[in-house]
């Protein structure tokens, strides 16, 4: 197990409108993940080659943001991210990272990866799991944050929304037809240096997909978001953004959003986002 605290200054990089960005908080949690499992694995750096001599990545397959109160952090604040990383199967880590400011939790954040390679170079759409004969850390068993998420993926795969929503009210779309909306990622901000989408950009573009179909005059805050990845995309390639599930009332907007590629069809991620308003 490793056990780390990061200590920031919020300054532009870190900000958006409604506080401590969302997309910064992802994708340095992600980097704090992926610089533990070196440190994990008694590597200086996080260079993974698996037992097929491919150079292999953690790929992220779940991730839970929860009591996010990403507002309570202004410009020049000082905050915290105390990250604990442990080793869950043969090459699937859990992670959880909890974001502290001088007097309270913002928001705590949750992921789970497994490592993956591709069997053809270049082709995203050809990534399997890595096979490791020998790989450094304990196995211990699944934290309970990390059970309750694998079983909500599984569920969500199939419509299930149980333990993810908490509106009871929340309209599925039962015709399959929900608003969607279509994006090009672009090479030079969506994909990282592994030439994969970001899994940060998924958020992105769920939130991107939000502000085209609603437009509010008073963009709400994230209060809790799950993400379920099931596979990625080529440069070049469309993503559809579906709203399969949706509500909206005077205490928060929910929704869940089925992201499919446009080559195949193929969903490759299903996120569940919970909103709330933001304070006068």
């Amino acid at each position: 197990m490793q056990q780390s605290t990061g200590h920031y200054r919020a300054g532009m990089p870190h900000l958006s409108l409604t506080g401590l960005s969302e997309n910064w908080l992802l994708k340095e949690c992600g980097h704090r993940h992926w610089e533990a499992l070196a440190a994990d694995t008694a590597r200086r750096v996080p260079d993974f080659i698996a037992d097929d001599g491919r150079r292999s990545y953690a790929a992220f397959t779940a991730l839970s943001l929860r009591g996010a109160a990403l507002d309570g952090i202004d410009e020049n604040d000082t905050f915290d991210i105390d990250t604990t990383l442990c080793r869950v199967g043969p090459v699937r880590h859990f992670s959880t990272h909890r974001i502290a400011g001088s007097q309270h939790t913002v928001a705590t954040l949750s992921m789970m990866s497994t490592f993956v390679n591709r069997v053809e170079a270049g082709n995203n759409r050809s990534v399997v799991r890595a096979a490791f004969k020998a790989l450094a850390g304990d196995i211990v068993p699944l934290p309970a944050d990390a059970v309750t998420m694998s079983e909500a993926g599984k569920r969500i795969r199939n419509g299930d929304l149980r333990d993810i929503v908490d509106m009871a009210d929340i309209a599925r779309d039962a015709s399959g037809n929900g608003p969607a909306v279509t994006f090009t990622p672009c090479p030079n901000n969506d994909f990282n240096g592994a030439d994969f989408l970001y899994f940060a950009s998924f958020a992105a573009y769920v939130d991107r997909a939000e502000w085209q179909v609603h437009r509010f005059l008073n963009p709400p805050l994230t209060a809790r978001r799950d993400m379920f990845f099931h596979g990625n995309i080529n440069v070049g390639d469309s993503l559809d953004v579906r709203f399969s599930a949706h509500a909206v009332n005077d205490e928060a907007l929910v929704h869940w959003c089925e992201i499919s590629r446009a080559s195949d069809g193929r969903k490759i991620a299903d996120v569940v986002t919970k909103k709330r308003w933001r304070r006068e």
